[in-house]
């Protein structure tokens, strides 16, 4: 599969390697009306969505086919492998796949480092990075392809590109993995919870360095249960639903949120502390 997606690597040396203005928008020519229909899953969907806020902007999805925007790349990596992306998919760092804030999911753009000449077409198929200033969050394969990752940013070119069959099919990401098998849940992991009430239950589903993804997260789970965030001693913030008076209270709940994707939450207790 690997070598199926490095194949895919276009690498073009630009006339000039010379930094562009970032902009939010710039607007272009509208594609000829020849255009190829818009991508889709394989079961044929594909996923607009509906205005959402992170941390007090809102975004609008939107078909945009046109899309052609210069702006600065970021990448995103260990902390996210494996958990659900905003188009349903299990993250997979190792992918040729991208972050974007309106785009649908999934669409295919081709993605230009204006600071080495690099050109590459991915996947988008989650949402973000919501950092001001920047267009697109890479997968670390994609950013390492690109020759973003050691830098961490770059001043990129996003375009939105509609390719052939074959391209997309090799972007696709692998079958699910089967569920595992069903075993008895462990005891609730004690941790402290600043401001608790001794005993209280809660439902982890992740912990992430960054900000924005947890605000968006909490937006997709409050649909399950009351959702707070809390940032550890490490600097990861927390993502958590309840509180719940007791843990039958919140094995219904767990379980909802584990067939959905999040197969690494589990029940934490509250415990007495600072």
């Amino acid at each position: 599969m690997r070598c199926a997606r490095a194949a895919l690597l276009a690498v073009a040396v630009a006339g000039c390697a010379t930094h562009r203005p970032e902009v939010a928008h710039r607007p272009v020519a509208a594609r000829p009306a020849t255009a190829r229909a818009a991508p889709s899953t394989p079961d044929g969907r594909v996923k607009i969505g509906q205005p959402y806020m992170v941390l007090g902007h809102w975004y609008t999805p939107s078909d945009d086919r046109s899309y052609d925007v210069t702006g600065i790349a970021s990448w995103y990596g260990p902390g996210f492998h494996a958990l659900s992306t905003a188009s349903g998919e299990r993250y997979d760092q190792d992918a040729i796949s991208a972050a974007h804030k309106t785009l649908p999911l999934p669409c295919y753009v081709e993605v230009s480092n204006l600071d080495n000449g690099r050109t590459l077409v991915v996947r988008v198929n989650d949402r973000g990075p919501f950092v001001d200033g920047r267009i697109i969050d890479l997968s670390r394969r994609s950013a390492q392809l690109l020759g973003v990752d050691r830098p961490g940013t770059a001043h990129v070119r996003v375009r939105r590109v509609f390719p052939d069959q074959s391209v997309i099919a090799s972007l696709a990401p692998p079958p699910a993995p089967p569920p595992p098998p069903v075993t008895a849940e462990p005891p609730p992991v004690p941790v402290v919870l600043p401001a608790a009430t001794p005993g209280t239950v809660f439902i982890q589903v992740a912990a992430v360095s960054d900000q924005g993804r947890a605000e968006w997260l909490i937006g997709y789970l409050q649909q399950y249960a009351p959702t707070i965030i809390a940032r550890s001693p490490s600097g990861l913030w927390r993502v958590r639903l309840g509180p719940f008076a007791t843990r039958d209270a919140a094995t219904p709940i767990l379980a909802q949120v584990q067939a959905a994707g999040y197969t690494d939450a589990r029940t934490i207790v509250a415990v007495p502390g600072a």
